[in-house]
């Protein structure tokens, strides 16, 4: 929620810097230890012909006006997946990115329209190698930040802890008590299980619905408390930009990184497949047009440099709730620099 004085007034502003300080401190020592890892860092274009395509993911749209006068629809993008995963097409092994990224209908305690995402891309490597650069990166931060603990809303947690490793049917049984892989693909018995766990189920609710229903109501809260938690192996429709699991194509190479309750990051084993990914780009906009009456553009860029892309692991982590984190600030606002008034 907006602040109750502008961000710009002297006594506010004062009572931001120890969280901006810190901030400064936290961007620095986070790339000194990419570089040190053999990691490039890159800028990619803000402005995209498509700004991703996840059903529940919106974007903000402009106009180019070319010389000629003719007008292109453009957008401000949600993410630098498309763009980097371009570059390691292009050779690029290990990229980096501090994006500043845009997303509407987002403002919260942990929400900002305009936010910073550090996106890191590892070609040829597993993606568990990625889960470590998280666990890494707790640490790194908390050094930058001089603080032991990361905090929110009463809930702490040691960010020099090993995390724990859990899967999402794992964390479903034991926070909601539902066999998540017994009611796969069952729309009628997962609302069933879902209503049990007292979780409300709305009739035109999808099972992918319900599925958030239960992971942001049961599950996501109890995640990340006393130390940070790795969530792993979501369903595969729930991971459009993921691949499947070898050993149970049922789930994805897709992980989550909880502290505090707070969702911190998303990594994936990068999905290879064009012909694949486009199934799953024209599946979630077929989602968002059915929910919200719009789609977004398929990259066809972005799918010819898939088909060539070498295997490869890439995650997001939301750089000013690692920072708020680690500062134990309420909101998101205290730690960017020029909130949205």
């Amino acid at each position: 929620m907006p602040q109750a004085s502008p961000w710009w007034m002297p006594d506010v502003h004062a009572d931001r810097q120890p969280f901006l300080k810190a901030r400064r401190r936290i961007l620095a020592a986070l790339r000194r230890h990419l570089d040190a890892q053999d990691f490039v860092e890159v800028e990619t274009a803000i402005l995209q012909h498509s700004p991703g395509n996840e059903a529940h993911l919106h974007a903000f749209a402009t106009e180019l006006a070319a010389p000629d006068g003719t007008r292109s629809r453009l957008y401000l993008h949600t993410s630098p997946e498309f763009a980097c995963k371009k570059l390691l097409t292009a050779g690029e092994r290990r990229i980096y990115e501090f994006a500043r990224v845009f997303r509407d209908r987002e403002r919260g305690a942990l929400h900002h329209p305009e936010f910073t995402m550090l996106e890191w891309y590892r070609s040829g490597d597993p993606y568990e190698a990625l889960m470590e650069d998280c666990a890494t990166m707790l640490v790194v931060a908390a050094a930058a930040a001089g603080t032991d603990t990361f905090s929110f809303r009463g809930r702490s947690a040691d960010p020099r802890a090993e995390p724990e490793r859990l899967t999402v049917a794992e964390a479903f049984e034991r926070h909601a008590g539902i066999d998540l892989m017994a009611v796969l693909c069952d729309r009628p018995a997962f609302a069933a299980a879902a209503t049990a766990a007292g979780v409300r189920i709305a009739e035109d609710d999808s099972w992918s619905d319900i599925f958030s229903r239960v992971l942001v109501e049961r599950v996501e809260p109890r995640l990340g408390n006393g130390r940070a938690t790795i969530l792993t192996e979501y369903p595969r429709d729930e991971a459009a930009l993921a691949r499947a699991k070898l050993a149970d194509p049922r789930v994805a190479e897709r992980f989550e990184l909880f502290m505090c309750g707070v969702e911190l990051a998303n990594g994936f084993g990068e999905l290879g497949d064009p012909v694949e990914q486009r199934a799953r780009l024209d599946a979630e906009m077929a989602k968002k047009q059915r929910l919200y009456g719009e789609r977004y553009p398929i990259d066809e860029d972005f799918l010819a440099a898939l088909g060539r892309m070498p295997p490869a692991c890439g995650c997001a982590l939301g750089f000013d709730r690692l920072v708020m984190l680690a500062t134990g600030a309420a909101r998101i606002d205290q730690v960017i620099w020029t909130p949205l008034a």
